[in-house]
């Protein structure tokens, strides 16, 4: 049966179900990584991995805007049919990626002690966090690569591979990070660097995995000839409509990073409790919001590939399967938390006291979730076309002129720590509003062209 075939339903969850289940695998890496330094080093190893995350994380953040754009692109060029061009965009994705991945490793690896420094990592630790940094950032370059190919793959509508990729990279790490640790197989004991040496181990095996899977199967993004000519000669002109496309994905992180900073500064404010309730909040949100983002960048995929082959009526369609596949997955999630709210957090905290507390804040902002998800389904259609610019503004100015001074504002009233949450649940409403208001007003509007 041919797969175009099968309902535009069926079609999206096929495709939804792995992406989903990638997302939660990486988060899942980094929490078993954190569990095996924690219980068998210590909190000080702990903590100087935990100095490097925001270092990390802003390096993710335009490699994944990066991404985007190029995921757009190849979309469009896959929905086309036209495999020459996705490999021409893939190509001029992966040098690009190389060469900031070893600009990044030159630059981090030379200055590492000097950049920790500036970011306060304490005395104590700063020894170790150097260490484990340096190996990181000297990594970059393969880690970056790692990020595109399972992100170009989900382009040209293949999610199960990077769902192989990132299982594999799991059990690498899995196995790697203790051994190393306690020294196992003859292999010597590394500390904190452990976890390092592990995470270059992990993408490294899924890039020789992903080399000869993808060639043995002939699959369309196989490293051949085409893909090495678009590395050797990347085309410019098409690399600055991939910038273009793909820096507001990664400015929007970047920014939404820099107002999770300052809300966990507010957050500290009301003592250790509340700190506790908003890392174990944090945990059970991260895990509804994943289908919901999974969703839009289905629906952006989507959208990419149906304006690529010409169908720009399917458009609608796709917008209306999303938001109801969030309202059914997402939302369905809601609910479950909502009803086991207590045994969630319970499974993060065990004081009675914190536990009421972190229910009380789950209950405020958990139904937003489903808003999130639908303002999601309308960029992610949006930035299909090219759209890019107008779903980034919208975004940020939730997140700058209500998120944040709301947070700001409502947590010195009498609401106190809730004003937080609820500043969170408003901001994700009022994006749900004007992401909605600009796709139905503006965008709809708009003749839809295909990019390349």
């Amino acid at each position: 049966m041919n797969p175009q075939s099968k309902p535009l339903w069926q079609r999206f969850a096929i495709f939804l179900v792995p992406l989903m289940a990638s997302n939660i695998l990486q988060s899942l890496s980094g929490t078993i990584n954190s569990i095996y330094i924690g219980q068998m080093i210590g909190v000080e190893a702990l903590a100087a991995t935990a100095t490097f995350f925001p270092i990390l994380f802003f390096l993710m953040s335009f490699i994944i805007g990066l991404s985007a754009g190029s995921t757009i692109l190849i979309g469009q060029a896959w929905g086309a049919r036209n495999v020459d061009k996705v490999k021409q965009v893939a190509g001029t994705t992966l040098v690009t990626t190389i060469v900031l991945g070893i600009a990044v490793a030159i630059v981090g690896g030379i200055w590492t002690e000097q950049i920790l420094t500036v970011l306060g990592a304490p005395e104590n630790i700063r020894a170790m966090s150097v260490g484990y940094a340096r190996i990181v950032l000297i990594g970059m370059p393969g880690f970056f690569v790692f990020l595109v190919v399972t992100s170009v793959l989900r382009g040209v509508g293949d999610t199960m591979t990077p769902l192989f990729s990132l299982i594999l990279s799991l059990c690498v790490s899995m196995l790697v990070t203790p051994a190393l640790i306690q020294g196992w197989f003859g292999l010597p004991q590394l500390g904190v660097n452990a976890a390092a040496w592990a995470f270059i181990a992990g993408f490294v095996s899924v890039l020789l995995f992903l080399f000869v899977y993808m060639r043995a199967r002939r699959m369309p993004l196989a490293p051949d000839a085409i893909l090495l000519g678009a590395m050797l000669k990347p085309d410019f002109k098409l690399l600055g409509l991939i910038l273009k496309l793909g820096i507001p994905a990664g400015l929007s992180m970047v920014i939404s990073s820099i107002a999770g900073i300052v809300v966990v500064g507010l957050v500290n404010r009301f003592g250790s409790n509340a700190t506790a309730a908003y890392g174990a909040l944090g945990q059970v949100m991260s895990y509804v919001q994943f289908p919901a983002m999974s969703i839009g960048i289905a629906a952006s995929i989507f959208g990419a590939q149906a304006i690529g082959a010409g169908q720009i009526q399917q458009l609608g369609a796709i917008t209306r399967t999303a938001l109801m596949l969030n309202a059914i997955i997402t939302g369905g999630l809601v609910l479950i938390a909502y009803l086991f709210s207590q045994h969630l957090v319970a499974l993060f905290i065990t004081d009675p006291e914190v536990i009421e507390l972190t229910e009380t804040l789950l209950h405020v902002v958990l139904w937003s979730i489903v808003c999130f998800g639908w303002s999601v389904v309308f960029s992610g259609i949006m930035r299909s076309s090219g759209t890019v610019y107008a779903p980034m503004v919208l975004s940020l100015a939730c997140i700058l002129l209500i998120e944040l001074p709301g947070a700001v504002l409502l947590s010195q009233t009498s609401l106190g720590l809730t004003g937080i949450w609820i500043a969170y649940a408003a901001s994700f409403t009022m994006m749900l509003v004007l992401q909605a208001s600009w796709y139905q007003f503006v965008w709809k509007k708009k003749k839809i062209v295909a990019l390349i």
